[in-house]
Parts: structure tokens; C-alpha cells; sequence
């Protein structure tokens, strides 16, 4: 799961947090550069790698455990670096017609989001699939891209004035379903690592809803206060699919179980106290109340809470297991990365384990990042690496934009242009080592499978 927060700049220098696909790792962007962390340890957080050579890095999203990395920064807003951070190399670079809001990741696809449009990439040749225009003024960035290989999905706003969710296929590259989650706005969304569920908060934030994909039939509805104006920075489910968290700007993460009524074990306790009793009768009087009351009473309740040492600053949270045990982990524009142990048998308040800082005290730096040859001299495409040999001749491959524009994918500099110059890039890869026909992209030795040049 993709859980992207992309927060003003604060006093601690971060200007973006954010966990990869499967909570393996964090991706940290700052003034200064950005970093990656791994998540396999709750007393230490170990510095994968640092780079300073790009400043104001506002976006930085890391494919699985890979090498693969997709940088902004807030100098070129409108321009998209893909890096093999391991190997100091940059794969290629695209630039939009408008500022990269988001950006999310998974095998098979790149999805850039502008404010009224969504760029479909294929994340083996990087090359433009399908462009999604004119969508719902969208400030924010706000969409999910599922993590699945079966059900690869992407959801944005369908509305900027309700809380509609357009769920599209990027595989098949057509609209699945348009689901009507909420009165407000959207805040938030996530999919489930299978790809069949989808959560979703409004701008109000007191319910959050889970809904089946593609049919969009509502499975769960949670409640997660009656307090308004309250902002919900991210929502994430664990990697099983039984949890559900949600995080705010308040001082308070919910963690919500995903089960039905019939799945609680054990027959239903008789009441033995005056509010027992009348909980009860309230829970019976659900049949004939009016349909909003009702619908109140029927909402689940926090399964486990966790109080953080702060509010109103953006995080965003993930439910990961670490050394075999469920935690929450809140990386927070304040600086610092907080761990959680959470019971997944009785739930309820969730322990501090650690706290670290993200901002400083950790030694090492990233090598140097190289840019690609100003003369492209013969360089080869980034797809040539991935896909099965060719001959040695590369004519100009015609792209297919969808419905919405087409273009043409250069096999001699690799340049893509869109038909109504809405994108343009260039991507630098050597030919002379190919991969293999499957590739691992969870893999590091694997993917990108570059070579450096020789001279």
C-alpha cells in the first residue's frame, strides 16, 4: 500500500514521508536531499541510503525493496526523475504540463497525478499508456493505486464538491466503477494489499468506509469521532488485511478491525447492567429508527487507539510487522519516525516502543548521482533491458496515449512526446546486458537492471 503525505515545511526540514508498498521501508524528503530508512528493526532505524545532490525534494517514492526510486523536488515541480539510487544513476526524466501532485508506484504501473489529470506509465519502459484528463479539480493529489498484480487499480475524486471515488483499471486502461462514499469531499483513500478493498475518509472525518472493488458494494463503516474539522492524513490497511488504520491531525490513531458481526466469536454476552440493558434495547430499536440514527448505531467502534505525543502536525501511519510482531508506525512532519506495539487479540491503548529522528544524527551519504550523456551518441531504451532481444535496428515505436492522445517512443535517444505536448522526457539505458524475461522486481540485483558505461 501506497501511503503518500506530502507536508508543508516545517521546522525539522522534512518536506515528505512516506512508507513503501509493503512497510519494508520509509522514504524521507528534505531541504537537503532525501533518505531511506528499512523497517526491519524497532530499536534501530537503519540509514539505507542519503542523496544531497537534488535540494527540496517535495516527492520521493521507492518501488518495494528494489533500487528503484521516483524523485520531485520543489525547484522543477513539473519534472519527474526515475533513479536506480544503488548504482548512482539516473534511468530518465519526464517533464508535465502542470506540478506533480503525487506519485505512486507498483510492478506494472507509474501513476503521476496533476491537479486535473493522471498519467498512466509503464513502469518497464516508462513509456505513456494512458492519460486521464479533466478530472475533478484535485489539489491535493489525492489518489490510490493498488499494489496487486490481479487487480491493479487506481482511485481518484470523481467530485470535488462530494465524495464520489472513480475506481479505473490500468491494466485493461477503462473505468470500473464510480462509488458514492461520502456526502463531503474526499480526504483520504487506500487500497488493501489485494486489491479488493478500498477505504476512504471524507473532508469531514468522522467515518471511514471500506468498500468492495470492483463492484464498490460498502462491507465496513467505522466511526471515528464526532468532532469536526478534523483532517485524516492517511488511512493504511496491514499487510493481512484485518486492520485498518486511520491518522489525523489530531493527537489520536484509530485502528479498526474489518469484521463482520457474524465473525465475533462466541454467542452474544447477555447485558448485566442498566446500560447493558438499554444498549441493547437501543441496538433492537435500529430496525424502525430513521435510517441516519440507525446507521450511527451500526457503526464500528476503534478497535485499538494509539495517543501520539503531538497534534496537528501531517504524518502518516502504516500497520507493519517488525521482528514478527504487529506495530503502527507514524512517521509525523515533526521530524521523527514513531513505533507502536499493538495487540491484535484485545486491542484497545497502544504501548510506545521508540521514537527516532529522521532529520539528522545519522552518519553516511549516498554516492553521487550521474546524469545521462549529453550525446546520445547510440544510447539505448530503458524497455530494451526489460523485454526479450531485438535487432540491432530500433525504428520509432508509435505509443498509445488511450483515447486521449498518442505518441511516438524514439528507439535511437529515447525522447517521448505526447500528441499535445503534455509530457516530454528522456530515458538512457545501455543495451548491452539484457534482462531476463521475468523479471523480479521486488529484487535489488534485478531491477533496474542497469550496467554502468564504460568509457
Amino acid at each position: 500500500m501506497n501511503l503518500a503525505s506530502q507536508s508543508g515545511e516545517t521546522s525539522s526540514g522534512l518536506l515528505f514521508a512516506n512508507f513503501n508498498q509493503d512497510y519494508t521501508s520509509l522514504a524521507v524528503g528534505s531541504k537537503s536531499g532525501y533518505k531511506l530508512f528499512s523497517l526491519n528493526s524497532v530499536d534501530k532505524l537503519e540509514q539505507i541510503y542519503e542523496s544531497t545532490d537534488t535540494e527540496d525534494v517535495c516527492i520521493v517514492e521507492r518501488l518495494f525493496s528494489s533500487s528503484l526510486v521516483a524523485i520531485v523536488s520543489l525547484s522543477a515541480p513539473r519534472k519527474l526523475k526515475v533513479c536506480h539510487f544503488k548504482k548512482g544513476t539516473e534511468i530518465c526524466n519526464y517533464s508535465y504540463s502542470n506540478t506533480i501532485l503525487a506519485v505512486k508506484l507498483n510492478r506494472q504501473r507509474l501513476i503521476v497525478c496533476l491537479e486535473e489529470s493522471l498519467y498512466i506509465h509503464n513502469i518497464r519502459d516508462m513509456k505513456v499508456l494512458h492519460t486521464i484528463r479533466d478530472t475533478p479539480a484535485n489539489p491535493a493529489g489525492l489518489c490510490a493505486l493498488s499494489i496487486s498484480n490481479d487487480n491493479c487499480y487506481l482511485a481518484y475524486p470523481g467530485s470535488a464538491t462530494i465524495g464520489e471515488a472513480q475506481v479505473f483499471d490500468t491494466i485493461n486502461l477503462r473505468a470500473v466503477t464510480m462509488i458514492p462514499a461520502h456526502d463531503s469531499p474526499l480526504a483520504a483513500m487506500a487500497f488493501d494489499c489485494t486489491g479488493t478493498k478500498l477505504a476512504t475518509a471524507s473532508e469531514k472525518g468522522t467515518v471511514i468506509r471500506v468498500f468492495n472493488i470492483p463492484d464498490g458494494q460498502k462491507l465496513f463503516e467505522f466511526r471515528r469521532g464526532v468532532k469536526r474539522c478534523v483532517t485524516i492524513c492517511s488511512l493504511a490497511f496491514s499487510t493481512d488485511c484485518v486492520f485498518l488504520s486511520a491518522s489525523s491531525n489530531t493527537e489520536t490513531v484509530h485502528i479498526f478491525k474489518l469484521e463482520s458481526p457474524k465473525e465475533k466469536s462466541g454467542p452474544p454476552e447477555e447485558p448485566t447492567t442498566w446500560s447493558g440493558y438499554l444498549g441493547k434495547v437501543l441496538m433492537a430499536s435500529t430496525t424502525y429508527l430513521p435510517a441516519q440514527v440507525s446507521e450511527m448505531f451500526n457503526q464500528g467502534r476503534a478497535f485499538a487507539t494509539v495517543r501520539l505525543p503531538f497534534s496537528g502536525h501531517k504524518n502518516v501511519c502504516s500497520l507493519a510487522t517488525v521482528q514478527k510482531l504487529p506495530r503502527l508506525l507514524v512517521a509525523s512532519s515533526d521530524g521523527y519516525l514513531y513505533i507502536y506495539n499493538v495487540d491484535p487479540q484485545d486491542g484497545g491503548e497502544c504501548t510506545l516502543m521508540k521514537q527516532h529522528k529522521l532529520d539528522g544524527g545519522v552518519e553516511g551519504s549516498g554516492s553521487d548521482i550521474l546524469e545521462p550523456p549529453e550525446k546520445a551518441t547510440a544510447p539505448q531504451s530503458y524497455a530494451a533491458t526489460v523485454s526479450k532481444p531485438s535487432s540491432s535496428s530500433s525504428p520509432a515505436r508509435q505509443g498509445s496515449a488511450g483515447s486521449t492522445g498518442s505518441g511516438g517512443f524514439g528507439g535511437g535517444a529515447g525522447i517521448y512526446v505526447e500528441e499535445h505536448g503534455a509530457v516530454g522526457g528522456s530515458c538512457t539505458m545501455p543495451e548491452e546486458e539484457l534482462a531476463h524475461d521475468n523479471l523480479n522486481l521486488d529484487d535489488d540485483s534485478e531491477f533496474p537492471p542497469i550496467v554502468q558505461q564504460s568509457d
